[in-house]
Formats: structure tokens, sequence, C-alpha cells
């Protein structure tokens, strides 16, 4: 057994051919750079590419298996120059009957073991999305009948960013996810918590004491893979070490999850649009107690105080640890040049965030940015909640 980093959500702006994949995405998010940048800059051994099922990706990844760079495992997966293995994924968005009686939307994470499984998942759901060629596109499917659909074709299902305000099952559709699934909820072994969300608020409700809790990045440009990310205990890297690792089978299993203080996240608050002002009392509101505009996006801490029904946090005791985890990208005065400075001397973003000493980091960079970093190591800096769809703000601290 050893110890891997992986990040399972990462999006691709456009095909090869500059085809739009994912239109709010970067353009230079394509397969064949996300892979070379999970081997050379970030570190991350596992990486889950979502966009898979379009049939202008399909084409990219049979043109990538053709120059000899990568192949299919026979456990699933596609390995990149032995250092990296690609999940094939697809999110899809699904339709649910939301809280309140309106309509609500989820996004949906599923990942594939082959090729020829996301193309029959492709082929399949192109009778359900108006426009496969696009990510994330809106299904005429609940979750209830899309994990039946994933299964036929040897898949997995795991919820995303399940408590933001939009497209998620706890944000806009339910209170409980066993309403969702019903009888097939035991199916469902894996969430995925979101930027604005941590396992210690997630805990809070009972109905997730065992599931395996994922931490991913969201990606929509290549800086930002592996802003959260986790750390399994895994034989090897294919697909199906990872479902056991999720699973938590066999000695794999998920050590660690490292993800951003949920206050940096962009939906940890509620926040006023009226006014443009998070919204921090004490019990959640739908009303700006500020201007008394009723126009406010609803943050994830608040609608976890809504929904919990723990009043403390008890982690069950296989929960790993939730380690707070501030990207090189975030920290207040590491810009480009700096950061490009650190990859040329020590390889990998995940060297530096967990391996080097303030020493070796100094030696490069000085000692204020080195300081800085361990800062962020450690969790000693100053976090501004963010709101509304804007980001928290790090600053240095004393």
């Amino acid at each position: 057994m050893y110890e891997i980093f992986a990040d399972l959500h990462v999006h691709i702006g456009r095909s090869e051919a500059g085809k739009p994949i994912k239109i709010t995405a970067a353009k230079s998010l394509n397969f064949a750079n996300i892979a070379k940048e999970c081997a050379e800059k970030k570190g991350i051994q596992v990486v889950g590419i979502i966009d898979c099922a379009s049939p202008y990706v399909i084409e990219d990844i049979e043109n990538f298996l053709k120059t000899g760079e990568a192949y299919e495992l026979a456990d699933g997966g596609i390995i990149y120059k032995d250092k990296v293995c690609i999940l094939l994924g697809s999110e899809v968005e699904t339709s649910e009957k939301g809280r309140n009686g309106k309509c609500g939307s989820a996004h949906n994470v599923c990942f594939f073991p082959h090729l020829k499984d996301i193309k029959g998942f492709s082929k399949e759901m192109s009778y359900h999305i108006k426009n496969i060629t696009l990510s994330t596109q809106r299904s005429d499917l609940s979750g209830y009948d899309l994990i039946d659909i994933v299964e036929k074709y040897n898949g997995i299902l795991i919820p995303a960013h399940v408590f933001t305000p939009h497209k998620s099952y706890y944000g806009n559709c339910t209170d409980r996810l066993e309403t969702i699934f019903k009888e097939k909820y035991s199916k469902i072994f894996a969430i995925e918590l979101g930027l604005s969300s941590d396992t210690y608020l997630a805990d809070t409700i009972s109905e997730l004491e065992n599931k395996t809790f994922v931490t991913n990045s969201d990606a929509h440009s290549l800086p930002k893979i592996a802003r959260e990310y986790n750390k399994m205990q895994v034989e090897d890297i294919s697909f199906k070490e990872i479902v056991m690792a999720l699973k938590n089978e066999n000695g794999r299993k998920v050590i660690a999850n490292y993800g951003l203080d949920p206050k940096l996240g962009k939906y940890h608050r509620t926040y006023c649009d009226d006014c443009e002002k998070s919204i921090e009392t004490k019990e959640p509101v739908e009303i700006c107690p500020i201007c008394g505009g009723k126009n406010v996006t609803f943050g994830v801490f608040d609608r976890i105080e809504l929904i919990k029904d723990k009043q403390k946090t008890k982690s069950p005791k296989t929960r790993p640890p939730y380690v707070y985890q501030v990207p090189l990208g975030f920290i207040p005065g590491v810009g480009g040049k700096t950061i490009n400075k650190l990859l040329d001397n020590f390889e990998t973003e995940m060297n530096i965030l967990h391996k080097l000493s303030e020493d070796d980091i100094e030696a490069v960079v000085g000692n204020k940015i080195a300081n800085l970093i361990i800062k962020a190591r450690n969790g000693d800096m100053q976090i501004q909640s963010g709101g509304g769809g804007n980001y928290g703000k790090v600053n240095a601290g004393n």
C-alpha cells in the first residue's frame, strides 16, 4: 500500500480542435493539458476529468491514446507517462422536485472504468440531454433514475458539491439525500463536500455518517487543479483501486481531505445581492438585516444550520482528518512568477505544500514568502468569509 493524491473534479474548457465543452472554463483546459499539469506541476497521481461524455472529448481521448504517451488499464482508468491515472467522468445535472414545491436541480459526478463504458453512457444520455457535446447540461432525469444508467455502464455516482445554493441536492432540492435516492441510497457511498463546506459541518447531518467525504477542486482553469484534493491509501492507481478507497474496502481508504477553509468558498455565508454584503448573523436569515431586501443567496453554513440534526459535530471513528489547505495561488504576495520559480526548483505543488522545510523554501524565494507558505500550511492565516459567488479573502495576519 502507498499514499497518493487525487483530485476527482476537473473540467475541460475546449476540445483540441477548439470546440466549446465547459463554456465558463479556460480554453487551455483540454484532456492532454490536464494530464501534463497533474504530472509535471501539481504532483497529483489520480485526476477525475468530468467532461468525458462529450463526443468531442471522446475523440480527443482516442487520439491521445494513439500518441503512445497513455494507455488504458484492465482495472479501469488511463495511465499517462506512468505518473497519472485519469478517471473518465461525466458531470450530469438532474431534475428534482425541489424544496417548497419548486423545481430543483443537482449536479452529479459519474465515473466509468473504460472508454467503451463512457461511450455507451454518452450515447444513452444523448436522449436525456439537449446538447451532449457540452458539459453539465440539464437532463430530464432524477438522481434516482440516473444511478441506474450509470451502473448499467459499470460506473459510480457521487453527488457533487452537495451544499452549494445552486445546482446541488442539499442546496436547492432536499433536506435529506435519502428522500431522493430512496431504496438506492446505499449505492451512494461517497459525497463531494464542495469549497464552502468541510467535514465538521457535514457531520452534523446523521444520514452522512457512513458516507466517504471527498474534497475536489472543481477546477475551471489549470492553476486551480488541486486547490482541494484527497490523500488516499491504495495498492496501485486505477479506477478499481479508487472505488475500493471510496468504499473503504480491503485497506484502501481516504486518509485525509485537503480543502480550503470553508470561509474561502464562494457561497459560505448568505449574501445580499442588493447591498452586496455577506450576512454573518448567528441565526440563518432570508431577509437582509442591513437593507431589508429579500434578494439574498443562501449560504452553505446557513443552509446546514437549518437542516442539521446533530447539535454537535460527532464524526465516525473512520472519518479521516480534514486539513485546511491554502493553495499557493490564494496566498497573498505569491504570484505567478514566484510559483513558477518554486516549481522550477521543487517540481510539484504537492512537494511545496507538504514536504519542504521552511529553510528549503526560503533559499529560493526568501524569508517573507517562505513564512507565508508555512503559515498557510499550518492554518495560521486570517480569513474573511466569502458569499454570493465571491471567494473569501486570505490575509497574512500578524
